[in-house]
């Protein structure tokens, strides 16, 4: 089959899902609609709207464009059905229903950035980074009823290294994941696409799950291991971003941690207790060591090195986070 005899409608929202369709886009394939979430207010009183990055893509390239706020809406139904779609490719967007998903004759297939059956939901990268793991990777499969199940077509592998955090593995994976939906769609035309049930990539290793992150997953218990909460740190950087509370003799703040180190060193107190030159170092005892701060922002403040923060901040005794 020629790509351009294949109708393509794809479903996705963040700049994650931007990159494989461009990638569709720019290789010629026929892409005939997208769908992608509504638009979101934003600004300091919600009074503006704020497009997705798939649909201001999609309309930089001339692509029609679908936003239902309800994914069984029989409106939104309609347009999808007129799309004569082929072939619905998913990458970050939402669980479908089967009306959708059962839609196109060759079916529905979804990018997702893990190593299925392993960390099945919403957030695969975040959650590999924060287990400590050193490898994760891409997968194409096909959707059915039950989210992240489906049968596996293809898979990458891709190391984490211990510098990575949520930020590079995010862009790598984006990247590979816009190489893979082309090889899975390239697959399909030259009629080489097989598929097999997750069941048999199931191995003795517990299943992890990749559940949304919540604001109070991201905040920081110094009662854990330096690693673990180095291994948060990681995997909520740059976005959305570990938090903790720091008392001073001022009050209490909130601040966000971006990157940080295992010292060498044993815990400098109790879980939480801070212990620092006042120039270049912000060591924070934790469950079982301490942990160099190395980057972090303080509420109201930019971003900043541990050197620069320190430069304008007097450490006084009563210096603790919790």
């Amino acid at each position: 089959m020629n790509k351009q005899d294949l109708r393509i409608v794809y479903l996705g929202t963040p700049d994650f899902a931007v990159e494989s369709l461009k990638r569709l886009v720019e290789g010629g394939y026929h892409v005939v609609g997208v769908v992608t979430m509504p638009d979101k207010p934003f600004g300091r009183h919600q009074n503006h709207l704020k497009p997705s990055p798939v649909k201001e893509y999609a309309l930089s390239v001339g692509l029609p464009v679908l936003q239902p706020a309800k994914l069984k809406d029989e409106g939104f139904l309609a347009e999808l059905r007129a799309l004569k779609a082929d072939l619905q490719v998913v990458v970050a967007f939402r669980m479908l229903p089967e009306v959708v998903w059962a839609m196109p004759r060759y079916g529905t297939f979804n990018l997702h950035a893990a190593l299925l059956p392993q960390y099945r939901g919403a957030a695969p990268i975040n959650w590999a980074i924060i287990n400590g793991e050193t490898e994760t990777g891409i997968t194409t499969f096909f959707l059915t009823k039950e989210i992240d199940t489906g049968d596996i077509i293809d898979q990458v592998r891709v190391p984490i290294s211990p510098s990575d955090d949520f930020g590079t593995v995010h862009d790598r994976l984006m990247h590979l994941g816009g190489d893979l939906v082309i090889q899975t769609v390239d697959k399909l035309l030259d009629g080489t696409l097989q598929s097999r049930p997750q069941s048999d990539y199931i191995t003795s290793q517990p299943l992890k799950p990749a559940p949304k992150i919540y604001r109070e997953t991201c905040r920081i218990d110094w009662q854990q291991p330096a690693v673990n909460i180095h291994n948060l740190v990681r995997g909520l950087s740059p976005v959305p971003a570990a938090w903790t509370m720091m008392s001073t003799d001022k009050g209490d703040e909130m601040v966000k941690i971006y990157r940080t180190s295992v010292s060498a060193d044993k815990a400098c107190g109790p879980a939480g207790a801070v212990l620092s030159d006042g120039k270049t170092m912000l060591t924070v005892a934790t469950g079982d060591g301490s942990l160099n701060i190395e980057e972090l922002q303080v509420a109201g403040k930019k971003r900043m090195p541990i050197a620069d923060f320190l430069r304008g901040f007097k450490v006084s005794d009563t210096l603790q986070m919790h």
